[in-house]
């Protein structure tokens, strides 16, 4: 006696029971048609169609086959319950999905919000320390001092990775210090004689820097679309200088140093940094350079400048102890603050868009300083000045714009 194997839904509409009959019953069903061929002598009395019955009113029944095997499927309501399961899935992904898009938008607002509040309160508590306190190696390094118990702490408390550092990575790490340490040195020097604004304007330039270092140094030959970007950015530095209140040399040249140094930092970032070693990401990198410009400025600043920052120096010179040493707190908080939300913001978004990040900063930095400051400022400074910016916005743009390679 042959048998099959195969399951039935009771949701099957093609499904009709039919009379049996005692000598060839046949059952058919769709897909699949089955046929089982009984003995002549046996009779189907009421009870076994009963029996048959009830035994198509269950969800699955089987025979077993030795001439063929069927493959499984499943009726066309289970098929419909699935792709209502999907759906009802892809739904709530797609609501879960803007939440989280609009939590990221909402934290990198939040993050660039920082960042300019950071910055506006550094440059502003950091020149009234140096109106009173006009010792720039000596702010400079107590800004360092400050930005190493930081990490110290972040590290200790395990709130950062605290890093293993090779001898080889320390030496690759050290030039990148030195610059740092004078970039912000210089910094310091030109926003202690002339005014924040002006001090702003003049780092305006640093895309200049930037590609004069990188096309010596690393051969990288600028677009076409890139030196017209420079154009405006010389020119309205050359223009806010002629016409600045507040210009004097030691401060335009203390501001073209530190954008020397700050953009020869990137520079060597690119060509001496260890890359066969553990890799660093950039907080840790710039963690790590605070505490070498600390241990590296603090003897220069005491050989400079002697010491200077103690209560009875201060009272000496006339100035409120209490009111330099807090805006001096303040100002080296928010300066290792903001270089820190800079680099997580560099961490979420494309180098491209932090640049124009920070030109923005840029000019919030510049108008805040007028206003709190009451920064006397001309029609023709104010154009020069907006001149540069749009020029540094221009290359953020332009710096996309890849050179054509040249066919043979």
């Amino acid at each position: 006696m042959q048998t099959a194997a195969f399951t039935l839904s009771p949701s099957l509409p093609l499904l009709k029971s039919r009379r049996l009959s005692a000598q060839a019953p046949t059952l058919r069903f769709a897909p699949t048609r089955v046929s089982a061929s009984l003995k002549p002598d046996t009779a189907l009395t009421s009870s076994t169609n009963d029996g048959l019955s009830a035994s198509l009113s269950r969800r699955s029944w089987s025979v077993s086959s030795n001439d063929f095997k069927l493959r499984p499927w499943t009726s066309p309501a289970v098929d419909r319950s699935r792709f209502e399961v999907a759906a009802a899935a892809e739904s709530s992904g797609e609501t879960a999905e803007p939440k989280s898009s609009l939590y990221k938008t909402l934290e990198l607002g939040s993050l660039f919000g920082l960042w300019y509040l950071f910055n506006i309160y550094f440059n502003i508590y950091n020149k009234q320390v140096l109106k009173v306190f006009p010792y720039p190696a000596t702010v400079t390094g107590i800004q360092f001092a400050v930005g190493t118990v930081v990490v110290l702490l972040m590290w200790g408390l395990n709130l950062y990775k605290k890093p293993k550092i090779s001898g080889a990575q320390l030496a690759a790490i050290l030039p990148l210090a030195i610059v740092h340490t004078l970039g912000n040195l210089f910094t310091n020097m030109s926003l202690g004689r002339v005014a924040v604004s002006f001090t702003h304007t003049i780092k305006a330039s640093e895309p200049f820097f930037s590609v004069i270092l990188s096309a010596m140094f690393l051969g990288e030959i600028p677009t076409p679309w890139v030196v017209a970007s420079l154009i405006p950015i010389v020119g309205g530095v050359g223009l806010a200088s002629v016409t600045e209140a507040s210009f004097n040399w030691a401060g335009f040249w203390s501001a073209m140093a530190s954008n020397l140094t700050n953009q020869s930092r990137n520079v060597l970032s690119k060509k001496v940094m260890v890359k066969n070693e553990e890799s660093m990401d950039n907080i840790t990198l710039f963690s790590i350079i605070t505490v070498m410009s600390f241990f590296l400025l603090t003897p220069v600043a005491i050989f400079l400048e002697g010491v200077k920052f103690t209560p009875a120096a201060m009272t000496s010179a006339g100035l409120g102890v209490k009111q330099v040493y807090t805006r001096s707190l303040i100002a080296a908080l928010c300066f290792h603050a903001y270089q820190q939300v800079s680099y997580m913001i560099l961490q979420r978004v494309s180098p491209v868009t932090h640049s124009v990040g920070n030109c923005v900063k840029r000019v919030v930095v510049i108008v805040s300083s007028v206003i709190f400051f009451k920064t006397p400022v001309s029609p023709i400074n104010s154009l020069g000045t907006g001149i540069a910016l749009a020029g540094v916005f221009l290359y953020s743009r332009v710096k996309r714009i890849k050179a054509k390679p040249k066919t043979a």
